[in-house]
């Protein structure tokens, strides 16, 4: 059998861009080479496209110094990447493309709109479902039609914050809704970054400002208090829950530190919930998922409250594949081992 080509997309220039890396190298380590040659096309933080050798040197981060330079065409005639180097240009053929690209210009439509122009089958959610679930508030807005509790929000524009006069009525307005503390999120930022809990007002717009830092949009929400959880679903169509783990945060709640820094932070596979809770995060998720018009794969956010109420917290369509990472740990435990989960993937990339 002729093996086809995975083109595998990481880094980027979101503030993702580590873990990017270190996702890739674990779905590069586990793509069936007998069924599959692997191009490596790393992004630099500057957007600079670049042919890369080796899982070593993204480790190494040397790919950066990269001379050869990767275009991925528009042109559906192509079907490939143009590599450039030494003034000369040519057409690398791709059959797949494997986007690791967590946060902007990589999960938020992006680049899947590029690969719809491209005609390249791709891993993951399409357009429509990698652009909603970027933005906290869209998702918000769609998972309101299902019914499901989601924690209460006021939103916030960044233009809304120049000069102490209308900070003050900025605050002013969330105090009439929430009592401290609340959670003040960039509406489109990933791995938790730009997020920060206020217990009062001078904590609240410095939480606001740093949010504003990553998006002009932010929502301020109030505290649930509870289980911390996350559902992995997988699936085109069909779609099917794996467990429920849950988040043991090394801090006051989990924010980028704690994901990925913190030695105190721990997952807990199949952990305790009151009544039957996990299974209705398990079918909250994939309801969540059908109705955000999810394809491939997409891990959900929950908290489960000690009185057993599911409140939905976030989607995100690329999830970490780092040794740490919630979504193969999963599927992992239900039996389905990184190897089979990865090349499962790029599968269903096809039947699009």
């Amino acid at each position: 059998m002729e093996k086809k080509t995975v083109a595998v997309l990481f880094g980027g220039q979101s503030t993702e861009h580590e873990i990017s890396c270190i996702s890739a190298v674990t779905i590069i380590q586990n793509i069936d080479r007998e069924q599959y040659d692997v191009l490596l096309i790393g992004i630099t933080r500057d957007g600079r496209w670049l042919k890369t050798d080796s899982v070593e040197d993204i480790e190494s981060g040397r790919w950066t110094g990269g001379k050869t330079r990767a275009v991925l065409s528009p042109d559906a005639g192509h079907k490939g990447v143009i590599l450039l180097e030494n003034g000369s240009a040519q057409v690398f053929p791709v059959d797949v493309v494997f986007p690791v690209l967590h946060g902007a210009k990589g999960e938020d439509g992006t680049i899947q709109g590029l690969l719809e122009l491209a005609g390249i089958p791709y891993v993951g959610c399409g357009v429509l479902a990698s652009a909603v679930t970027m933005d906290k508030l869209y998702t918000k807005i769609l998972v309101s039609t299902l019914g499901i509790r989601q924690a209460d929000y006021e939103l916030v524009y960044k233009n809304e914050l120049s000069g102490q006069n209308a900070m003050e009525a900025v605050a002013g307005r969330i105090e009439s809704r929430f009592a401290y503390p609340v959670f003040v999120k960039p509406a489109c930022s990933g791995s938790s970054r730009g997020v920060s809990k206020a217990s009062d007002r001078k904590q609240l717009v410095e939480g606001l400002l740093q949010a504003a830092e990553h998006d002009r949009k932010i929502l301020v929400e109030e505290t649930i208090v509870g289980h911390e959880v996350e559902c992995a679903v997988l699936g085109a169509g069909e779609a099917k829950a794996a467990g429920v783990g849950e988040i043991l945060a090394g801090a006051e709640f989990y924010d980028y530190e704690a994901k990925y820094e913190s030695q105190e932070s721990r997952t807990v596979l199949d952990p305790v919930l009151p009544g039957d809770a996990a299974e209705r995060v398990r079918e909250a998720a994939v309801r969540i998922y059908r109705r955000l018009d999810g394809f491939g794969m997409a891990r959900l956010d929950f908290f489960v409250t000690e009185e057993g109420d599911v409140v939905f917290n976030e989607a995100n369509t690329i999830p970490g594949f780092t040794p740490i990472s919630m979504y193969p740990m999963l599927w992992e435990h239900k039996g389905l081992s990184g190897f089979q989960l990865v090349n499962k993937l790029i599968r269903m990339a096809f039947q699009r």
